[in-house]
């Protein structure tokens, strides 16, 4: 095994297009497992750790441009305000010591279905940028994942941020595991409300082949609070509403059974969780209403 190691981002395009199988060392949160249980035996790694860009962000008016490599506890402590949702999964995070080097761009680059960034990820309608020596190009976050750990990167591309929109509303996240730390998720939720757009977005992970949204659940609720006007008026959410959300919500889901929960459970626990965020979702959008200012 090869170990590059450049230092600089336009090295590091260099060595990936001369090495495509070259796999791309970042936090190593997951890479580094996949090596010492033998499950990966890459030719080559590239470590990208010396590229001080990956590791910054910058935020604009209405997305944040997050690099790759920015750890999870900066996520947490410094951008809790524009990026709610995100912030909540990054909690969820293994221990101290790997949100201190994990970030986005592993989750995204790994793919799995139960990397804890990828429902907020969805929920917000993120954009992935990806470059290579031929250029850069934006992905959304809703055709990046093609299945079981593939994305939609190119042999020679690298992640090197994610630009995430500003939140405009509440979000929440969610996750079920068998402890409370150091857990891969059983399944997880994401949930954003966007007032601006009288939308909501949700993100699913471990309950489908890949991170996955509830559409036809989206496309309910989002039809039910512009019929009884309630984007206006902040008035409370029939119980109707919440359970028929959690279901459509189960619906969505196309779970398996393995070592840590059967399909039959995950899809309940999505249903379960998916009503659970969009009470306390919704509670904290109308305290927003009650207090905003009289026009």
């Amino acid at each position: 095994m090869d170990f590059l190691r450049p230092a600089t981002w336009e090295e590091a395009l260099a060595a990936k297009a001369a090495h495509p199988s070259a796999v791309p060392l970042a936090g190593g949160t997951d890479v580094m497992v996949e090596i010492n249980f033998d499950h990966r035996r890459p030719a080559y790694l590239l470590d990208l750790g010396r590229i001080g860009d990956l590791a910054e962000w910058e935020t604009g008016e209405r997305t944040v441009r997050l690099g790759a490599s920015v750890p999870y506890t900066k996520i947490m402590e410094q951008l809790r305000t524009e990026l709610p949702g995100l912030a909540l999964a990054a909690h969820t995070v293994a221990s101290p010591q790997i949100r201190n080097r994990g970030g986005v761009g592993g989750n995204l680059g790994t793919a799995s279905p139960a990397g804890d960034a990828h429902p907020a990820l969805l929920a917000s309608g993120a954009e992935v940028e990806a470059e290579s020596v031929r250029g850069r190009r934006m992905i959304p976050i809703d055709g990046f994942y093609r299945g079981v750990k593939r994305n939609a990167l190119e042999p020679d591309e690298l992640i090197r941020a994610v630009h995430i929109p500003r939140a405009t509303g509440p979000q929440q996240f969610s996750k079920v595991g068998t402890r409370n730390a150091m857990v891969i998720a059983v399944c997880a939720f994401g949930l954003a409300l966007h007032p601006d757009t009288r939308t909501v977005r949700t993100g699913i992970g471990s309950a489908a082949p890949t991170p996955v949204r509830a559409t036809a659940a989206e496309e309910f609720l989002a039809a039910a609070l512009a019929e009884a006007g309630l984007w206006e008026s902040g008035g409370a959410l029939l119980p109707s509403v919440a359970r028929e959300f959690g279901q459509l919500a189960a619906g969505a889901c196309n779970p398996i059974d393995d070592v840590r929960g059967s399909a039959a459970y995950r899809r309940h626990a999505v249903g379960v969780m998916a009503r659970r965020t969009l009470g306390w979702t919704w509670e904290t959008y109308r305290g927003q209403e009650r207090n905003a200012p009289c026009a």
